[in-house]
């Protein structure tokens, strides 16, 4: 999960930012990919540790979880999200009229934060 978080959210930055999809897919694929990568291996690596225990039954979770989690970081998140995400390209960042309205609007960085918003304004709606 938190990959997606990772990926997309960068995305959608970059789409908010020039309103260019493929753009915004590319350059989010690129600056979270050491990202996502980093923390697949180390997460791969615990778990590749345990199928050197002793418990059969652990040597199978250790090797099934590293498995899961090269399938999700590398085929998915790294392969299959971008790639869908291109075909797709505007209906990505599409949202029902209403829907949008009803989201609050979270600004994590200042740089999200439209001008005519004051400071306590975006405090305030971002609570």
């Amino acid at each position: 999960m938190d990959y997606e978080v990772f990926l997309v959210s960068r995305m959608h930055e970059e789409w908010v930012n020039t309103g260019d999809n493929d753009q915004a897919v590319t350059l989010g694929q690129a600056e979270t990919g050491r990202v996502i990568t980093a923390a697949a291996l180390i997460m791969i690596l615990v778990f590749v540790s345990f199928i050197f225990g002793g418990q059969l039954v652990i040597k199978e979770f250790g090797l099934g979880f590293a498995a899961a989690i090269f399938i999700d970081a590398f085929v998915i998140r790294t392969v299959l999200v971008p790639s869908v995400m291109h075909v797709i390209g505007r209906a990505n960042w599409w949202l029902p009229g209403w829907l949008d309205r009803a989201i609050p609007k979270v600004h994590v960085e200042a740089a999200g934060v439209p001008a005519d918003l004051t400071e306590s304004d975006a405090l305030s709606s971002s609570r």
